[in-house]
């Protein structure tokens, strides 16, 4: 089985996080989110996974070097595949063409999720669907009374399904997927601007194959702050057994109230911090009390009083109680 990750996006929902580091490569819970996503599917799937297909932009060799050695941690081959302009979901699936043959796992790195990738042998795919309560804000499938997949409708202005398509989608047949996104392109099937992977889902189903929809026990958006910081504290509550202090950090007259991710070298003195807090590696904590927050490393904070806040890397920060987000090598 082979995965492709497109994360080729800005990331603008989620500045001014994203403007030094890509929004796949942000940590949530002490680790990448593009890291936990091959992760999951990797611990989730049936099949060995032989390739990763990463869909980038231009994040600089060193963001390069850090996908291909997660894959190679993951026990896969790695390829970076890069998307030059947001031309659409399809096309940024054909770019990671080189994985597009046997089984194929697609998943769009803003997501973390729990499911099972086993395919009906009835299927020639399953495409993720949470059910929401407000269905006109996401693309939505419709199935049949058989549970076949009939229709993909995007942003419905009324009800016609409350199953949300979730990013996440597992293919059968890889080759067959790249003969129908290259379609779209060779007849310019566009929308928007863009060409769109329902666009060839739809293709596909009219042409006799069978999609269902597969349920996942958890699905966790990182598309914003206020998303990211809440699935920060999810993963913790998942990862807690896995937890532990590491040597490197210093702890002074201070409370850790679990489940935290405390990073390498960090320095927490005279405080209170948890539950729900990542600290990242090399920061420094003095005289604060910071509950549900997500803070990445080399920053240093000072007297604060925080809750459900997201700070970056290299930044500064002391006084009153907030609710805050600061970006990389900001100071307040």
């Amino acid at each position: 089985m082979n995965i492709i990750i497109p994360m080729a996006g800005r990331g603008s929902r989620l500045r001014p996080h994203t403007l030094t580091v890509p929004k796949p490569l942000m940590p949530v819970g002490g680790k990448p989110i593009v890291e936990r996503l091959a992760e999951d599917i990797v611990a989730m799937s049936s099949e060995k996974v032989e390739e990763i297909a990463f869909v980038i932009g231009d994040f600089g060799e060193e963001t390069e070097e850090q996908l291909l050695q997660i894959a190679e941690r993951l026990g896969a081959k790695g390829h970076i595949c890069h998307q030059d302009e947001p031309l659409g979901t399809a096309h940024a699936i054909l770019c990671g063409q080189q994985c597009l043959n046997g089984p194929v796992v697609v998943a769009f790195a803003d997501t973390l999720f729990r499911a099972d990738f086993q395919i009906d042998p009835d299927a020639d795919g399953v495409l993720f669907v949470k059910q929401v309560d407000n269905p006109s804000a996401f693309g939505v499938v419709v199935t049949d009374e058989q549970g076949a997949i009939t229709e993909y409708v995007e942003k419905p202005e009324s009800f016609i399904s409350d199953l949300a398509m979730i990013g996440i989608y597992a293919f059968r047949d890889g080759a067959r997927l790249k003969a129908e996104l290259q379609r779209l392109i060779d007849e310019n099937i566009i929308k928007g601007g863009e060409y769109q992977l329902p666009d060839a889902l739809r293709h596909m189903t009219q042409a006799g194959m069978r999609f269902e929809p597969g349920t996942v026990g958890e699905w966790m958006d990182c598309g914003n702050k206020v998303a990211t910081v809440d699935t920060n504290q999810r993963i913790l509550e998942l990862t807690k057994d896995e937890l532990k202090t590491p040597a490197s950090a210093i702890i002074e007259n201070s409370l850790i109230l679990p489940p935290c991710h405390i990073g390498e070298g960090a320095v927490i003195r005279h405080s209170i911090i948890g539950p729900h807090v990542s600290v990242g590696d090399g920061t420094v904590i003095e005289d604060s009390r910071i509950s549900n927050s997500l803070i990445q490393g080399n920053t240093t904070i000072q007297k604060k009083v925080m809750n459900a806040s997201m700070i970056g890397n290299h930044a500064s920060i002391a006084g009153k109680s907030d609710d805050i987000s600061l970006g990389d090598y900001n100071a307040i």
